[in-house]
């Protein structure tokens, strides 16, 4: 019997944020194992998409999470980092994917056949699931932020520019964690050594 080539997805979550890693996360379903519900990762609660997450992991024929640091984000910009985690993601599977089908417009070098899909995350099952452990991996790192930083409220934004943590910014400025080549984090620290 011969073996079903494997088809892998590709989706990143952080390339927004101020703050911590951006992580990416590739996974081969089994065709034979379909995972209900499978969606954009923001489309689903906290709740559910932890739920998917655990099946994704338990029947999956394989998946890997790749990440690159805030200091990577800020030595090579946040697209090239991204590119930079998604291989590192796909590096991770015991076998290497006939194709990878990535999220979005631009594709990483990797080593076999990728294909960028507009929209992939609401479309492509494989890139769904992807979404998904990307989304729950990064957030369960910036909730290990919020243990070592509670003053920026990461449990409640991951990160992300929102009014109260541009305020927690300004009044306590960035910490090791947040991206200086992020235009707010750059001027924030402009004005405190000018």
């Amino acid at each position: 019997m011969n073996e079903t080539p494997w088809l892998a997805g590709v989706d990143e979550a952080g390339r927004g944020p101020l703050a911590g890693p951006v992580v990416a996360a590739v996974v081969v379903l089994d065709p034979c194992s379909r995972i209900a519900g499978l969606t954009d990762s923001k489309k689903l609660s906290a709740k559910r998409r932890e739920t998917l997450a655990l099946e994704i992991r338990t029947r999956a024929l394989a998946w890997g999470i790749g990440r690159a640091s805030v200091e990577e984000i800020d030595h090579l910009n946040i697209l090239q980092a991204t590119f930079l985690a998604m291989q590192r993601a796909v590096e991770r599977l015991p076998k290497w994917p006939v194709r990878v089908l990535v999220d979005g417009n631009q594709c990483p070098a990797l080593d076999c056949e990728a294909e960028a899909v507009v929209g992939g995350d609401m479309t492509v099952p494989e890139i769904s699931a992807a979404s998904i452990l990307a989304k729950t991996a990064r957030d369960a790192e910036m909730q290990d932020l919020h243990q070592l930083y509670p003053q920026y409220g990461f449990d409640r934004h991951m990160g992300y520019p929102t009014a109260q943590h541009m305020k927690a910014l300004t009044t306590f400025g960035p910490a090791d964690c947040h991206r200086r080549s992020f235009a707010p984090v750059r001027r924030l620290l402009l004005a405190a050594s000018g």
